[in-house]
């Protein structure tokens, strides 16, 4: 559970910046639903603006078939919903670490590797941060959970160095990285005013992780900050987990999920599951997977053959993307809300459902219990008792979910909880390290 910060913890310079001086590097906090890309400079706020003003690019791009183009961030969820022919791809930081990492998918009639479409997404990233410089960019840090690969070494650091290849590919010639938990600290550290005993929660798209560090202003001037970071952790479940959890337990059941068959089997669930979970949907419009829901439908009775109609008509409209985000925007409304009405118009006419916050939390008990599991091994690493910790600190997209807050706020009853920039932390703190780094 203690896993010592990457190797490129130990920074060069001081965070210091010289009057008139810049950074010679920037951050880059590749998410698993959003991106940013911090560089620090004297009288500005440390992210730069990479779309429309707009600091956060969403991580998806968009193989437009019509315009032969690529598009990017919100601009290819805009293509895809008007209705252009294409294939939209997000969630692909999901893949490092996976045996899709070095397999091909078709893409506009040819076979691409996942890293090279990988590399179109990070190269645009680059791209746009030097344009809001300025200025190119040839060192960076980039953010990384603390597991790529749960209980995989070997996998994990193959990860990091498949993202390291890919940055290196796209002109980023002096690639280190840092714990992207750490990162969002070095960002808390900045508004502090005392010293407090902190633990970062970091909920993103799809990992959780977790540190506990010595944090004050005092600290933040020493160049090397490894004596102050007491315990890495860190799990592979995120926001688009509980997503699919969501999803399966909720939805999929409104197109045959879990439905049976004539001999009282259940109707296969490989179909579900892809279309449950964002970096698979793609894998249900095969014609082999077509050939065999007709096989199934065949072996189905009349109710289940309601439901698999309207299966078929999702998967013939290509539209397991856009039901993906009718989940995503049920369990973010879910956390101010108890209930939410789900439209589902475009499977079926009139078709809505509604969800209970209820269930959402039923859903994802089992992924909030491995959550607490691992705040609870942090504290046992750093030999700390729960009220010895002033701060808890929540960054991340996901971690607003109002039951992960209370639990990990009955973890920790005596710390006081701050909220962060959901989206923005990681990638400050990663621009203030690239400065710590390289000066």
């Amino acid at each position: 559970m203690n896993h010592p910060a990457p190797s490129s913890l130990h920074p060069h310079a001081s965070t210091t910046l010289a009057p008139g001086a810049i950074a010679r590097a920037c951050g880059i906090d590749f998410g698993t639903s959003n991106s940013t890309v911090g560089w620090m400079r004297p009288g500005a706020a440390p992210l730069l603006a990479l779309e429309d003003g707009k600091t956060t690019l969403p991580s998806m791009l968009f193989f437009n078939s019509e315009e032969d183009s690529i598009s990017y961030g919100r601009v290819a969820l805009t293509e895809y919903l008007d209705g252009y022919e294409g294939r939209l791809m997000r969630s692909l930081k999901s893949i490092l670490g996976t045996g899709l990492m070095d397999l091909q998918t078709e893409v506009q009639g040819q076979s691409l590797s996942f890293r090279t479409i990988l590399s179109h997404f990070i190269g645009e990233l680059k791209h746009r941060a030097e344009q809001a410089a300025g200025r190119g960019f040839e060192h960076a840090v980039l953010g990384r959970p603390v597991h790529f690969v749960d209980d995989d070494p070997v996998a994990d650091q193959l990860a990091q160095d498949v993202l390291a290849d890919i940055a290196r590919s796209v002109g980023l010639k002096h690639v280190e990285f840092q714990y992207e938990p750490i990162a969002a600290a070095f960002d808390f550290e900045r508004t502090l005013q005392r010293e407090t005993l902190t633990l970062i929660v970091d909920i993103g798209g799809g990992t959780s992780d977790f540190s506990l560090l010595r944090l004050s202003p005092e600290r933040s001037l020493k160049n090397d900050r490894l004596g102050d970071i007491l315990a890495n952790g860190g799990v592979h479940i995120g926001g688009t987990d509980f997503d699919k959890q969501l999803s399966l337990a909720c939805v999929m059941p409104l197109l045959g999920y879990r439905s049976r068959l004539k001999n009282n089997s259940e109707v296969p669930s490989s179909y579900y599951f892809n279309l449950a979970t964002w970096h698979t949907i793609n894998f249900v419009y095969t014609r082999k997977i077509w050939s065999e829901l007709q096989d199934v439908f065949r072996d189905s009775g009349p109710d289940t053959r309601v439901l698999l109609d309207r299966l078929f008509g999702l998967i013939s409209e290509r539209a397991g993307h856009w039901l993906a985000m009718r989940v995503e925007e049920t369990k973010i409304a879910l956390s101010g809300q108890e209930h939410h009405i789900l439209p589902l118009d475009r499977i079926a006419e009139g078709l809505t459902h509604t969800v209970a916050r209820s269930e959402f939390e039923d859903a994802i008990d089992g992924q909030i219990v491995r959550i607490e599991d691992t705040v609870k091994g942090l504290l046992k690493d750093a030999n700390l008792r729960a009220d010895q910790v002033d701060t808890v600190f929540f960054t991340g997209g996901s971690s607003g979910v109002p039951l992960l807050r209370q639990r990990v706020a009955a973890l920790l009853p005596a710390a006081q909880h701050v909220e962060g920039d959901l989206f923005g932390s990681i990638g400050s703190g990663l621009a203030i390290d690239a400065l710590r780094k390289f000066g």
